[in-house]
């Protein structure tokens, strides 16, 4: 009976020492990772910044259960302007243990009521890429001033209007580790500024959205020497990530669930793989 009652206590002691050393290895902090351990209390709130006189309202998302620091991911709308879209992907990234900030690039209360409004709107943007530059520069910043940011560590990427606004950030030199493109324009007014993206580049793109324009991007992304990927999503066009986008392909427009979920799964590993 006595040696029963060692041996049952020597068993216990080796499944504490086992299940104390996988604690111990466990991942603290965003080093181990490349980001930090999502714990699910999700906050969020808007962020009045100013662009010189113009004042625009950002939107963060956090996860509050994360201690210290953490990498900040820039989003930026597309072209209907900030909204309930932007600020999901926020939720989202904040779930991944990011600080996610909706950069508001139209300004306070500019909000587009239809795909004509939206089109004149986002086209003078893109018109004025040095403006437009300073717009994002400006929401980086407010991100940058929260007390969760990480400086050292910050990612951006955007949606149609979005991605070509995010590739533009990357083109004005800011210090940013990577940026991503979801279906966004390819085609830049200033190709020779890729050779100031400091970071890496991702393209999410559908193979049947202007595939001119991806070859254009690559030999742009090539003669400068960055580290970009091209990622093409078969039978798939444009605003291929937004269900608000309808299902018939035939319009040049529509929702991808597998083109969605892939490009998903492939921006989680860019972003750990840049913060790491």
């Amino acid at each position: 009976m006595k040696t029963t009652l060692i041996a049952a206590a020597a068993a216990l002691l080796i499944v504490a020492t086992v299940v104390v050393a996988g604690l111990t290895n466990q991942p603290t902090d965003a080093q181990d990772t490349g980001k930090p351990v999502a714990l699910q209390d999700i906050r969020s709130k808007v962020v009045v910044y100013k662009d010189g006189d113009t004042e625009c309202e950002g939107f963060a998302a956090w996860d509050e259960g994360v201690k210290g620091k953490r990498p900040v991911v820039l989003i930026v709308h597309d072209w209907m302007g900030r909204g309930e879209f932007d600020e999901a992907r926020a939720r989202d990234l904040a779930q991944l243990g990011y600080l996610a900030f909706s950069v508001d690039v139209y300004g306070k209360g500019v909000r587009p009521a239809n795909a004509g409004e939206a089109g004149k709107t986002a086209g003078a943007w893109k018109n004025d890429t040095a403006a437009l530059r300073t717009r994002l520069q400006a929401g980086m910043n407010a991100a940058l001033a929260l007390e969760q940011a990480d400086k050292d560590r910050v990612g951006a990427m955007g949606y149609c209007f979005g991605g070509f606004s995010a590739l533009e950030l990357a083109r004005s030199g800011a210090d940013v580790k990577g940026v991503i493109s979801f279906h966004g324009s390819l085609r830049s007014a200033t190709p020779e500024d890729a050779k100031n993206i400091k970071g890496k580049v991702l393209v999410l793109h559908g193979a049947d959205d202007d595939f001119e324009s991806v070859a254009i991007i690559n030999k742009e992304m090539k003669d400068a020497g960055v580290d970009y990927e091209l990622d093409l999503y078969g039978h798939t066009v444009h605003a291929f990530t937004n269900p608000k986008a309808g299902n018939d392909p035939s319009k040049g427009v529509a929702y991808s669930a597998q083109a969605d979920k892939r490009s998903w799964q492939r921006t989680e590993d860019f972003f750990e793989e840049i913060f790491r």
